[in-house]
C-alpha cells in the first residue's frame, strides 16, 4: 500500500473515531481533551491497535506542542505581570512551590529517587489552562473573582512550563556543571537579545509589508514561519522548540497584528493538540489500571486532595474568602496538559520508566475528567463550610484586580465599527464629537498605524473571527456597526456578532437590495441599501430643483422607504415595541426629533404642545440630555430644549410634526425665500 494513503488513512479513523468519542464526551460533561485521549487509547498499541504508523502521529503532534507555546506567548504580555503582579507571582509561585514541595515528599517517602521526585512534583503542579477556561466560560464565572483567581494562577503554570523544560535534562543526568549551566543561561540571553531586537525592527517591518497585500493565507503562512523558525533556531542552538515557540509568541504579542495573528493561529493550533493528545493516548495502557487498580485510585485520590488543599489554601491566605479559595482551588485539582509535554522530555530524558509513565497517564487523565465534576462540588461544599464557620474565617479580606482588560479593550456600552472607509471615518468622527465611545476593527495596516498616532481605538483584524470581536468588547457594545463592501464576510460578522452578543444593536450597510433579506435573517437589527439609499437622494434633488416644498419630498422619502423597506423591517431593540408594531402594521414608522430651543414645543407638557392633534403622531418616549429615558410618558410631561423625543405614526404624521420642533423663524424665513424665488434665479442657489 502506498504509504502516503496509509498515513491518510489513520487520520481518517483517529479524527473519525475523534469526533464520535468528543460527541459522547460532550452529552455527559466531559471536556474534549478527555475524548481524545480516551480515542487515543482505543486507537493505540495497547488497544484495538488501528493505528500502524505511530511515530507520524506524534510527529504531528509536536507541532501541535509549538503552536500550543506559541499561542500561550501571544497571549501573555507585560501588562498582565503589572497588573496581576502580586496575585500572580506570589500565589502563584506559592501554588507551584507548596505542590512541588509535597508532591516530592510523597515520592521520597514512596522510595524514588530526588531527581525523579521533583521531577514528579513538576508534573504534578501544572493544571490545564484549557480545561479549566471552558469549563468557566460555560458556567459565566471567567469575570467572577474565582475565575480571575484561578487565571492568575495559571498564567503563572503556563510561564512556568519553560524553565521546567529546560530544567528536565539536568535532572536525567546530563552534565550539570556550573560551566554548562551557564553557558545555557548565556544561550538563553543571546536568543531573547536577538528576538528583543527582531521584534524591534524586523518582524514589524515584515508584517507590516505582509498585512498590505490584504491576502490571509499569505499573513496566515507568515506567521506560521515566524512560529516554526524561531523553534527551530532554538532548537539548532541547543535550547528547545518550547522556548523559541513561547518566545516567538511574545515577540508577535507586541506587535499590533497579535489578535489577528491568535485568530488566525487557533484552528491549526486545536487541530494538532487533538493530535497531541491523540498520541499521548496511544501511549496509555490500560492493563496498568486493571493490574494495580488500587495504586492508580490511591495516587489519583492524592493528586486531588493535595492541589486542592493548597490551592484553597494558597487562595485563602492571600486574602480571598472562603468561597473563591474553595472554588478555585477544586479548580486547579487536576494535571494540566502542559504535564504531557513535560513527561515526554522525562521520558526521553530517563527520569520516568515506562510503568510509572503509564501511572502518570492513567492518573492525569482520571483527574481530566474529574474536573467538570470537582468544580461543580466547590460551590456546594463552600456553602456548607460557610454555614458552619464564623463570618470572620470566611470573608476575604482583599480585591483581586480584574484581568478583564488583559485581552479585551476597556469599553463599555460602546459602538464597535467594522470598516475604517469613508462610511467608518465619518461615524468615528460623528461618535468623538458626540462623546459617545467606540472601537474600530480595520484591515488596512495603514490605517490602523495612522489612526493609532492619533489615539484612536482601532485594532487590526479580521471581524469574522470571535477573538477580533471579543478584543473589542463585542459583549459589552451596545451597537456594531459594519460598513465593508465584503458581502460574504459581511454575513460571517453578522452571524458571529449575534451569537457572542443576542443585545446588540447591528447596523450594516450594503451594496444592493437583494443583499438586505439575508442579512436580516442572520440578526440584522438595519440594513442601510446604498442601491435604495442612492435612488432616494436621487429623486429627492430632483424634486427639490422643481422647487417641490420639502415637507413633501419627506413625506415621499418616508412612503417610498416604507414601501421598499417593509419586508426587511426588523424590530429595533431602541424603541422597544413601538418599533416592533411596524412588523405587524403596514405603514407605521418610528422617528426621533430633538426639541430646538426657541421651538413651539419649549417648556410645554405633552398635554399643552397637541402634538397629535396638529401632526397625528403619537410620544411613546422622552430622552432627557442628561441620558434620562422616560417610557409612555404622561400628558403632564414636560418638553425641555435638548430633549429627544420618539414619535410613532405613518411617514406623513411625522413629517408633519417635524416642524414643531424646529425655531419657527427658520421655517418661517425658509418658507418666504422659497415663496419669493423668481423664475430668472437659478433653483441651484437654493440648495
Amino acid at each position: 500500500m502506498n504509504p502516503e494513503l496509509g498515513f491518510l488513512g489513520d487520520l481518517l479513523i483517529l479524527f473519525g473515531l475523534g469526533v464520535a468519542v468528543v460527541l459522547i464526551m460532550n452529552r455527559i460533561g466531559l471536556p474534549p481533551i478527555v475524548g481524545f485521549l480516551l480515542t487515543g487509547v482505543l486507537c493505540g498499541p495497547y488497544g484495538f491497535g488501528l493505528i500502524s504508523n505511530v511515530h507520524d502521529v506524534e510527529s504531528l503532534a509536536e507541532i501541535g506542542v509549538v503552536l500550543l507555546l506559541f499561542t500561550v506567548g501571544i497571549e501573555f504580555s507585560l501588562q498582565q505581570l503589572v497588573r496581576m503582579r502580586t496575585f500572580l507571582l506570589l500565589g502563584g509561585g506559592l501554588q507551584v512551590s507548596i505542590t512541588l514541595g509535597a508532591t516530592f515528599l510523597l515520592a521520597r517517602l514512596a522510595g524514588q529517587p530526588w531527581t525523579v521526585s521533583v521531577f514528579l512534583g513538576m508534573l504534578v503542579a501544572l493544571s490545564s489552562t484549557a480545561i479549566v477556561l471552558r469549563l468557566f466560560t460555560d458556567r459565566g464565572e471567567i469575570d467572577t473573582p474565582q475565575g480571575q483567581a484561578t487565571i492568575g494562577i495559571l498564567i503563572f503554570q503556563d510561564l512556568c512550563i519553560v524553565p521546567m523544560v529546560l530544567l528536565t535534562p539536568f535532572l536525567g543526568g546530563e552534565s550539570s556543571s556550573l560551566t554548562s549551566i551557564a553557558i545555557i543561561v548565556v544561550k538563553i540571553l543571546l536568543f531573547a537579545a536577538a528576538a528583543v531586537l527582531a521584534a524591534r525592527y524586523v518582524f514589524p517591518w515584515l508584517l507590516h509589508q505582509v498585512v498590505r497585500t490584504r491576502k490571509r493565507e499569505v499573513f496566515l503562512l507568515a506567521i506560521i514561519m515566524l512560529c516554526l523558525g524561531t523553534a527551530w533556531v532554538s532548537a539548532k542552538i541547543g535550547l528547545s522548540l518550547a522556548l523559541g515557540a513561547f518566545i516567538a509568541g511574545l515577540v508577535i504579542s507586541e506587535s499590533d497584528y497579535s489578535h489577528q495573528a491568535l485568530g488566525e493561529i487557533l484552528p491549526l493550533r486545536e487541530v494538532f493538540n487533538s493530535l497531541f493528545f491523540l498520541s499521548i493516548g496511544m501511549l496509555f495502557n490500560v492493563r496498568t489500571v486493571l493490574e494495580s487498580p488500587l495504586l492508580v485510585i490511591g495516587v489519583f485520590a492524592t493528586v486531588i486532595l493535595v492541589k486542592s488543599v493548597v490551592g484553597i489554601g494558597v487562595c485563602f491566605g492571600m486574602g480571598q474568602s472562603l468561597r473563591v479559595s474553595i472554588v478555585a482551588g477544586m479548580a486547579l485539582a487536576q494535571i494540566g496538559e502542559f504535564s504531557f509535554v513535560l513527561s515526554k522530555v522525562g521520558l526521553a530524558g530517563g527520569l520516568l520508566d515506562e510503568r510509572l509513565n503509564q501511572l502518570f497517564l492513567a492518573v492525569a487523565v482520571g483527574t481530566m475528567a474529574a474536573s467538570p465534576a470537582l468544580i461543580a462540588l466547590g460551590p456546594r461544599l463552600a456553602a456548607l463550610l460557610e454555614s458552619r464557620l464564623p463570618a470572620r474565617l470566611t470573608t476575604g479580606r482583599r480585591l483581586l484586580p480584574s484581568l478583564e482588560g488583559q485581552r479585551h479593550t476597556s469599553l463599555d456600552d460602546h459602538v464597535i465599527i467594522v470598516g475604517y472607509g469613508l462610511n467608518g471615518r465619518n461615524l468615528a468622527r460623528v461618535l468623538g464629537r458626540s462623546s459617545i465611545p467606540f472601537a474600530v476593527i480595520e484591515m488596512n495596516p495603514d490605517a490602523v498605524r495612522s489612526e493609532r498616532k492619533r489615539g484612536r481605538s482601532i485594532i487590526y483584524g479580521d471581524a469574522t473571527r470571535p477573538e477580533i470581536l471579543e478584543h473589542a468588547g463585542i459583549l459589552r457594545a451596545r451597537v456594531l456597526v459594519i460598513a465593508i463592501s465584503d458581502a460574504a464576510a459581511t454575513r460571517s460578522a453578522v452571524a458571529l456578532a449575534r451569537r457572542l452578543n443576542g443585545r446588540a444593536h447591528i447596523i450594516v450597510r450594503s451594496r444592493y437590495l437583494y443583499e438586505m433579506e439575508p442579512l436580516v435573517a442572520l440578526g440584522t437589527n438595519e440594513v442601510i441599501s446604498e442601491e435604495y439609499e442612492t435612488s432616494i437622494e436621487i429623486f429627492s434633488r430632483v424634486l427639490h430643483r422643481y422647487l417641490v416644498p420639502r415637507d413633501k419630498i419627506e413625506t415621499m422619502i418616508g412612503d417610498v422607504r416604507s414601501d421598499g423597506y417593509q419586508a426587511f423591517r426588523s424590530v429595533a431593540d431602541t424603541y422597544g415595541s413601538a418599533e416592533a408594531l411596524g412588523q405587524f402594521v403596514t405603514g407605521l414608522a418610528v422617528e426621533v426629533y430633538r426639541a430646538e430651543t426657541g421651538s413651539e414645543l419649549e417648556g410645554k407638557t405633552l398635554g399643552e404642545s397637541r402634538i397629535r392633534e396638529k401632526g397625528g403622531a403619537t410620544v411613546v418616549a422622552i430622552q432627557r440630555e442628561a441620558g434620562e429615558v422616560i417610557a409612555n410618558p404622561a400628558v403632564t410631561d414636560v418638553i425641555r430644549p435638548g430633549d429627544s423625543v420618539v414619535l410613532l405614526g405613518r411617514p406623513e404624521q411625522l413629517a408633519a410634526a417635524a416642524w414643531l420642533f424646529r425655531v419657527p423663524e427658520m421655517d418661517t424665513a425658509h418658507e418666504t425665500q422659497r415663496r419669493t424665488v423668481s423664475g430668472q434665479v437659478e433653483p441651484a442657489r437654493l440648495t
